[in-house]
């Protein structure tokens, strides 16, 4: 099992966090912000970003771009 942060593919999950406000930034691997979605608390954004995780570890890059609309 991968350590979590440790995406296969030209992406990869990117949790932030600012003044109490959360989001989950999706990045490419030229290190450009390709979505980015806010989050109510640090357990809906862990819980989102775990998701994409195993989405860049399961899906094909194309389908991967085109589930999360990149």
């Amino acid at each position: 099992m991968r350590p979590a942060g440790m995406e296969d593919g030209p992406f990869r999950v990117q949790v932030q966090e600012q003044e109490g406000s959360w989001r989950v930034q999706i990045i490419d691997a030229a290190g450009s912000v390709r979505s980015q979605r806010s989050c109510r608390d640090r357990l809906e954004a862990e819980t989102y970003a775990s998701t994409v995780r195993q989405h860049i570890s399961w899906l094909s890059t194309e389908r991967f771009r085109e589930y999360y609309r990149l």
